[in-house]
């Protein structure tokens, strides 16, 4: 299996997918799924002529369960860790939720020397947290109570987080494959890991990283998304970032990847060429 060593406290293996030839297009997945959320993406951008590199981060999917590192600073080591053993120029990051925090914090610190274009997709910053100087953020109770839930009952909170995820009906036939898929994408992660990553992508706060952004920039965004809503997230971080296109996509989730597969691929690769 492809993989690379991370090095410093809590180092671990990263596991990573590739397909394809031409420029590196690398996806980060969202909480609490691993690469294979992107099966979509990875088909469209690999058929189209991109060398698609979709890794899971530590404590999901198949990389390692270490027993730290579940903070941003740390994520965006381990992206550049991946960058830097692969050896990666012009690549595009694309960040999905959870994810759209390592290609801010990575351009933030180890700056775009390596990266040719940025993608925000349904993507947590710039700062999710309802503070004195962020008032437009989400009260702290939400992320309490969702780290409660992982905490007495992993497998049943994420039972009940996957419906308002995608905005399907848990009863409908339609929606149980999806819903069946992403749990069990899901359960494999490291309850541990499912714990942390909520405190990270709950408080962290990635105004300064956004400042840094100086490549092309697409945000895009689904109207309907009950998880990390518009007004809250995508909206405000395209404000923020110069230059940066705004796509909002009517009546998507913030499970977008999956439910308007067809549109965000269009929009990946229409920015992408461009």
């Amino acid at each position: 299996m492809p993989r690379i060593q991370t090095s410093g406290p809590n180092a671990t293996e990263l596991y990573y997918y590739e397909q394809g030839q031409g420029q590196p297009v690398v996806l980060i997945h969202g909480w609490p799924l691993s690469h294979r959320m992107w099966e979509s993406q990875i088909t469209a951008l690999a058929e189209s002529g991109y060398r698609v590199i979709a890794y899971d981060r530590r404590g999901f999917g198949q990389s390692g369960r270490p027993t730290g590192g579940y903070d941003y600073d740390t994520f965006a080591q381990d992206l550049n860790a991946l960058m830097t053993e692969l050896d990666l120029e012009d690549a595009a990051l694309a960040g999905f939720s959870m994810g759209g925090g390592e290609v801010a914090r990575y351009i933030g610190r180890f700056g775009s020397g390596r990266v040719s274009k940025a993608m925000l997709l349904g993507a947590v910053p710039p700062y999710l947290l309802k503070t004195g100087d962020n008032p437009e953020g989400v009260d702290k109770s939400v992320f309490d109570g969702m780290l409660d839930g992982v905490r007495k009952d992993r497998i049943g909170f994420l039972g009940s987080f996957f419906p308002g995820f995608y905005n399907l009906d848990p009863d409908a036939k339609e929606s149980q494959e999806l819903l069946a898929f992403s749990k069990w994408i899901a359960w494999e992660a490291s309850p541990l890991a499912t714990q942390q990553c909520i405190v990270a992508f709950g408080t962290t706060d990635f105004r300064a990283d956004l400042a840094k952004f100086d490549v092309p920039t697409l945000v895009a965004h689904g109207d309907a998304d009950k998880i990390v809503p518009l007004g809250v997230s995508g909206q405000r971080s395209h404000e923020m970032i110069a230059g940066s296109r705004l796509e909002v996509i009517e009546g998507a989730p913030h499970g977008f990847a999956a439910t308007h597969a067809e549109q965000l691929n269009a929009l990946m690769l229409d920015f992408l060429k461009r």
